[in-house]
């Protein structure tokens, strides 16, 4: 498509080329002296200069498609002339009659030259036409005067042999004279001749670039054959194509569907082609998807909408530009109703795996927990040592469970449920005094810095809050080294609640840094050092700052240590922020 453009842009360009070559040849042909009719190879008439046209007194209209006998009487002498350029000889200085529109015929002298294209094959003639009515008047007048003056030197003579002499002496000086006037006679027929031989050369020159720009569009013609074979090879690709397409112009109407998407949509592309965006939003099956892009066409990349119960679709847009000008959009889509399923069975199996290992787990904490405590008899300090690394190591069992039941309810979008009116703060201190043990015991420099103004309230679920920045302090102080610093954030702005936690712990991998908020993911550098830990933490962190409307990010450097920011909207409607999951 775009190659059949390029060659749509040059097409144009060479048609204006030969649009003002064909006015500058217009405007030379209009300046000359001298009158040029072009003919037909059938001797009609097919255009003439403005000489031309004052000279036989008929406009363009008027002449153009008459045969030269309109304007030229002497059918006997004309059929000779005709005969002769018909023989490819050139007719130059051929006196004849010329009738114009006021029918007061006028004597021309016609020079004709034939017309040929690139094969040599003749089209037409050139005719051009002189005027020389005053020339043979004044010849005319001439040899009146030179008869008289002979009549009158043989009077002379008879009568006054005396003045002989005398008018022999006029006599030559009338000669002289006439001999110069014969002479600018000449010299202005030369130059007119001259004039006449430079137009036909011109001509010639114009007939030569004709043939070149007649190359030059059958070069066009070939090179737009080849772009429609490339259209019709990519209309071949996309209607193939596993995945549905819809094609979006500039003005985001619908220009092109592929059979995928009409068998998603359950509609047939006669229905809705040239169709706008909003007005596609009238068919049920299209209208997830156009609520899901808007009306401007927003940028999406693989976001899911379900068309039907049996049918989920992943959506993305991209646009099409040519340089820096948007020409429309395509939108993409993928059917993932058979991952969305597989998705579904597996969170239901892990939900329900880990409904059943919590019970006898608990059961085993509780026992341990009695067995420690000597509620069931004393044990010796050996004894006592296995059962608290038991107890821990149940503890890690029943925590990741935990985790794990947390992020099937997090991908089955029933993980927020307690939303209330609340402080910021005494959040965050409650969850920095519950790793108050192992900071002091990493003698790590924990700073929290609180805001200089009290913060306004925000509707939150307390336990989830609470749950999303321990994990962030939990990763704060393991992942820093003894004596390394870490320093808590809260403060308000243009709407917002910022909460940041710095480290100077040991930063994540930039290769790494786009899997951070995945599901089990631990960075390399995190792994050799044998820290514990699943890889959820930060997952069901950024779901439950995501579902309360909230921003999570992070800045990095391996080595330096990390930073974490979220940010949560102050707004009395907690239901703004609840989306699904």
């Amino acid at each position: 498509m775009a190659e059949k453009k390029f060659y749509k842009e040059e097409l144009k360009i060479l048609k204006e080329d030969f649009d003002d070559l064909k006015v500058y040849l217009d405007e030379i042909r209009n300046i000359l002296p001298i009158s040029v009719c072009t003919l037909s190879s059938f001797w009609v008439i097919v255009d003439i200069n403005r000489t031309a046209g004052t000279l036989i007194g008929y406009k363009p209209l008027e002449i153009i498609g008459q045969s030269i006998d309109f304007i030229f009487q002497k059918k006997q002498e004309l059929e000779k002339i005709k005969e002769k350029a018909e023989r490819g000889k050139r007719v130059i200085t051929e006196e004849t009659l010329l009738t114009p529109k006021n029918k007061k015929e006028i004597l021309v002298s016609i020079s004709i030259v034939g017309r040929k294209d690139r094969e040599g094959n003749l089209i037409g003639y050139f005719l051009s036409i002189a005027d020389i009515t005053e020339t043979k008047k004044y010849q005319k007048k001439l040899e009146e005067r030179t008869k008289e003056l002979e009549k009158a030197r043989a009077t002379l003579e008879i009568k006054v042999k005396t003045r002989t002499r005398e008018l022999k002496e006029l006599a030559e000086s009338l000669e002289e004279k006439v001999k110069e006037r014969t002479k600018e006679s000449e010299k202005r027929t030369k130059e007119l001749e001259e004039s006449r031989t430079a137009l036909m050369n011109m001509l010639e020159d114009v007939e030569e670039s004709r043939k070149a720009l007649i190359n030059m569009l059958e070069d066009v013609e070939e090179a737009r054959g080849k772009a429609e074979e490339e259209k019709n090879k990519t209309l071949a690709v996309i209607t193939n194509f596993a995945d549905g397409l819809l094609a979006l112009d500039k003005e985001n109407k619908l220009s092109l569907i592929n059979p995928q998407a009409e068998v998603f949509f359950d509609v047939k592309s006669r229905d809705i082609i040239d169709r706008p965006i909003l007005e596609l939003s009238t068919f049920p099956t299209i209208e997830p998807v156009v609520k899901l892009v808007g009306k401007e066409i927003k940028g999406v990349f693989r976001k899911e909408v379900r068309i039907r119960e049996d049918l989920v679709l992943e959506v993305s847009t991209i646009p099409v530009t040519r340089e820096e000008e948007k020409l429309g959009t395509l939108i993409i889509l993928h059917d993932v109703t058979r991952e969305k399923t597989i998705e579904r069975m597996k969170t239901e199996f892990v939900s329900l795996t880990a409904h059943q290992l919590r019970t006898p787990l608990s059961a085993i904490k509780w026992t341990l927990r009695m067995l420690l405590d000597g509620d069931l008899g004393r044990i010796t300090e050996e004894q006592k040592d296995f059962l608290e690394k038991t107890y821990k190591s149940n503890e890690r069992m029943i925590t990741l469970i935990n985790d794990l039941l947390d992020v099937t309810r997090i991908e089955e979008g029933r993980y927020l449920y307690k939303p209330v009116l609340t402080d910021t703060e005494p959040i965050v201190q409650f969850a920095i005094n519950s790793h108050k043990e192992e900071i002091k015991k990493k003698k790590i420099k924990f700073e929290f810095k609180k805001p200089e103004e009290e913060l306004p309230k925000i509707k939150l679920d307390v336990e989830k809050i609470r749950l999303a920045i321990d994990n962030l302090i939990d990763n704060a102080i393991r992942y820093t080294p003894a004596y390394g610093k870490v320093t808590v954030s809260l403060e308000y702005r243009k709407g917002v609640i910022e909460f940041s936690i710095k480290d100077t712990g040991v930063g994540i991998p930039k290769d790494q840094q786009g899997r951070v908020f995945t599901k089990f993911f631990r960075a390399a550098n995190v792994m050799r050092m044998a820290t514990e830990g699943f890889g959820l933490g930060l997952f069901i962190t950024k779901n439950i700052i995501e579902a309360h409307g909230g921003k999570i990010w992070f800045e990095s450097e391996e080595g330096k240590g990390t930073t974490f920011y979220f940010t949560l909207s102050v707004k009395e409607e907690f239901g703004e922020f609840l989306k699904e999951f």
